[in-house]
């Protein structure tokens, strides 16, 4: 394990939460594989933490995530399994029956166009026999000139990409992938709706036993094993999946850290009022089930509400999105997610997971919001104090926790990363001798610049901040999401000629916010106003009434952590 790694074993569990797993690993692996062409020297994220070598049976070396996965039946699309990466077909041929054969044919799943057109021509065949794209016309930079003779070529919508598996590509080891196969990804009919529904699945031996020798296989072979990151899909019955694997983890790998991501899809419409009802309840149960076990809980939503009431996707200044479709959504949430994640993926000085819990979940919050600058609204001419000068006193990341407005919310403790930025934009640019506008522009290191705007922005704030030269990478098929005010480098621009490149700079945060007093306690109000004989199946599904009542003081008693004024200073 290079560097003495701390390790970090990751757990998908959920359809959205595939769809944004599938992004952060892609984006990893693009990071990756640009140090290992360039021959680049160790850069500041250390990979080991969240991969993990191996050998197949021909003596090939492979790296892989260190992933659990589970989802439901016909999530994998033309996905195998068992993975290929592994598979001797020398061994499978040599192993004929000589016996009676009857032959059984099913159809494969298609692939789909969008990964096709990824997968053609436009891929490249790297020496090390592994498909690699070359260039993708998304938008990303100057489309070809195409006459009468010559027509532009359709490109498949990225509305038809349906599953994780149809844009994943980076190589799963055979035992990442866990198909729960009692309940159907799509349909009306075998849906995983409820969270006694999700936790039903971990108490049956079969799916226990089979989570947990994955575990020991993972777990056995790590050096020092610093905890585990969940990213699980709260609106559905995962959220019950999640509360009863992190229980799990809780009792078996005591003292190790669990960072829990709680993710909920783009906006609902009322028009459904059985999955909204089923999504709160489902929230509900999720955030205090996993706060009770985990170091940490974040929801990770694009909505503005975890409510019944519909509220408008937030908004980014530079991103053009589809609130609608998940693979706009997730990859998004995945950026935020590579970002905020950082101090404890760091090659020198990490933060370890436990320590980065411990600084912010004081005083019993275990709930944290996120928030995200996608991207950085740095332009070519500034500096970083120009730009964080120019914010005066607005938050400087758009919320991503389904919390409301931060405005005007008192922040406890949080910890900021902010990445992709030159070392020369750090501090001033100043000539000698001009009048400095800030004290932020008489810093001598970016470090100084950003911990003193975070002092002057919530000074009663605990507060960790991290600065790195590592932007994020969003290559295809990371999907075509940046305005046109965008340069090659990720940097804003005063007119609307530019094309975003491979990378870009992004300002993330976790925060312990006195805006979850209001979120959780506005969600115990709305569970307290309904008619729960008018959603018996929910109730059927494994919750009992006692259970609901718990549940809401627990939710009282959760938001009530967060009420101003409950600060260190206090």
């Amino acid at each position: 394990m290079a560097g003495g790694a701390r390790e970090v074993l990751t757990l998908q569990l959920g359809h959205f939460a595939g769809f944004v797993g599938a992004h952060w690993w892609n984006q990893q692996d693009a990071a990756l594989h640009e140090r290992t062409d360039s021959q680049e020297q160790p850069g500041e994220l250390c990979p080991d933490v969240l991969y993990r070598t191996g050998r197949t049976l021909h003596g090939q070396e492979t790296y892989t995530p260190r992933l659990i996965l589970m989802d439901l039946k016909g999530s994998l699309s033309s996905l195998k399994q068992e993975s290929g990466l592994y598979r001797d077909k020398q061994l499978d041929a040599a192993i004929a029956w000589q016996g009676k054969l009857t032959t059984h044919k099913e159809e494969l799943h298609p692939k789909n166009p969008y990964l096709q057109d990824l997968l053609s021509v436009e891929g490249v065949l790297s020496s090390d026999g592994i498909w690699r794209v070359k260039s993708i016309s998304n938008g990303k930079g100057p489309k070809p000139l195409t006459t009468a003779a010559t027509p532009e070529p359709l490109i498949p919508t990225e509305g038809s990409i349906r599953v994780w598996s149809d844009f994943l590509r980076v190589h799963l080891h055979p035992r990442s992938i866990c198909m729960i196969q009692k309940y159907n990804h799509d349909g009306e009919a075998g849906r995983l709706e409820a969270f006694g529904q999700g936790e039903s699945i971990l108490k049956e031996p079969r799916y226990l036993e089979e989570l947990e020798d994955r575990l020991h296989f993972y777990v056995e072979e790590c050096d020092y094993l610093q905890g585990f990151q969940i990213l699980c899909d709260l609106h559905d019955g995962f959220s019950g999946v999640g509360a009863k694997a992190t229980e799990l983890l809780h009792d078996e790998y005591s003292g190790r850290g669990i960072m829990t991501w709680g993710l909920l899809p783009g906006p609902y419409t009322l028009g459904e009022p059985q999955k909204n009802i089923y999504r709160l309840l489902n929230t509900a149960f999720g955030l205090v089930h996993l706060s009770a076990h985990s170091s940490l809980v974040c929801p990770l939503s694009l909505g503005g509400s975890l409510g019944l009431r519909p509220e408008p996707p937030v908004n980014f200044p530079h991103l053009r999105y589809d609130a609608t479709l998940p693979f706009h959504c997730s990859a998004i949430l995945a950026t935020a997610l590579d970002t905020i994640t950082v101090p404890y993926r760091l090659y020198s000085s990490p933060v370890s997971m436990v320590h980065l819990a411990d600084m912010l979940n004081f005083s019993g919050k275990k709930v944290v919001t996120a928030g995200a600058s996608i991207p950085f609204p740095l332009g070519p001419s500034q500096s970083l104090p120009d730009t964080l000068m120019q914010l005066g006193v607005a938050t400087p990341w758009t919320p991503l926790s389904a919390c409301g407005d931060p405005s005007g919310t008192h922040c406890f403790a949080q910890s900021v990363v902010l990445r992709g930025l030159d070392k020369a934009c750090h501090t001033s640019r100043l000539t000698p001798g001009t009048p400095l506008p800030s004290l932020l522009h008489a810093c001598s290191t970016g470090e100084e610049v950003l911990a003193q705007y975070l002092q002057q922005q919530q000074p009663r704030a605990r507060s960790s901040s991290h600065l790195l030269l590592t932007p994020c990478k969003v290559v295809p098929p990371y999907p075509c999401l940046f305005s046109s005010s965008l340069s090659p480098q990720g940097l804003v621009l005063d007119n609307a000629t530019g094309a975003a490149g491979e990378s870009i700079p992004v300002l993330g945060a976790l925060c312990s916010s006195s805006s979850l007093n209001r979120a959780l306690g506005d969600l115990a109000e709305e569970l307290t106003k309904l008619n729960l004989r008018r959603w018996a199946s929910f109730m059927d599904a494994g919750v009992e009434q006692d259970d609901l009542g718990e549940l809401l003081q627990d939710l009282r008693s959760l938001a009530q952590c967060y009420q101003h004024g409950d600060s260190l200073m206090d």
